[in-house]
């Protein structure tokens, strides 16, 4: 989960609801450069995280505070391979974005032990298996989980907060265009990105936050006993085509 800090507790937000958010993005993005496999790419992007259950697991700082992701323990070989596997039934190609991502924040452990080098090559020689047996080009595959990820990396700009303040611009990273792409939050509150991406001049998108005003919690129980019944907060922001 994505936990900030607020005057009154904490806001947190989950990460399916972040993937949700991601999902919106890509849904405005400019028709005619949207990958060819657009709504199978869309469901990819909403369920990327799909496996986190905040109420079901560790949840807690060793100080009794909410467990921003950041500081979150690693995810296990058996985690990520269920991920995948929950992917595989909505499609390959869903399971090939979510195979590739899972690649990508992960590659880092290569060399850790030879369980996660066994893991990683797996993944790789899946991945060609999948765009093998789905006619796609590497160059369609790479272009479209490079789409993901800017959507993705939007999304977590937004629920992080990280937006600068004073018109001060901040990079996503780069489109599947190959383009650096900038966000800017305007004096007026609403939001640009350059180059403009998108199809429309202008939209909102939206989140769910979970506010509450408990700081620390006994057990892992008890805050989920707290979340259960939190306030419910809509996040929104306008972007607009400046």
């Amino acid at each position: 989960m994505i936990v900030h800090l607020t005057e009154n507790g904490w806001e947190i937000i989950y990460h399916r609801a972040h993937a949700l958010l991601a999902a919106q993005i890509a849904g405005h993005w400019r028709k005619e450069n949207v990958p060819k496999r657009f709504y199978e790419t869309l469901a990819a992007i909403a369920q990327h995280d799909d496996l986190e259950r905040e109420w079901e697991q560790d949840r807690l700082t060793k100080a009794g505070a909410p467990l921003d992701f950041t500081l979150d323990r690693e995810s296990s070989i058996e985690h990520l391979t269920r991920l995948i596997e929950g992917a595989f039934y909505r499609g390959r190609w869903v399971a090939l974005m979510t195979s590739m991502h899972t690649s990508f924040l992960n590659e880092s452990r290569r060399g850790t032990s030879a369980e996660w080098n066994s893991f990683l090559d797996e993944l790789r020689q899946q991945q060609k298996q999948w765009q093998q047996e789905l006619g796609a080009t590497k160059e369609e595959v790479d272009k479209t989980y490079t789409f993901m990820r800017w959507c993705d990396r939007l999304s977590l700009i937004l629920c992080q907060r990280q937006l600068p303040a004073n018109e001060r611009a901040l990079e996503i990273t780069n489109g599947p265009d190959g383009k650096r792409y900038e966000v800017v939050q305007r004096s007026d509150g609403y939001l640009n990105v350059t180059p403009w991406p998108f199809d429309e001049e202008k939209f909102t998108v939206n989140v769910e936050a979970s506010c509450i005003s408990q700081v620390t919690f006994p057990d892992n129980d008890a805050l989920t006993q707290v979340l259960k019944q939190a306030k419910i907060e809509v996040l929104e922001w306008t972007f607009v085509q400046s």
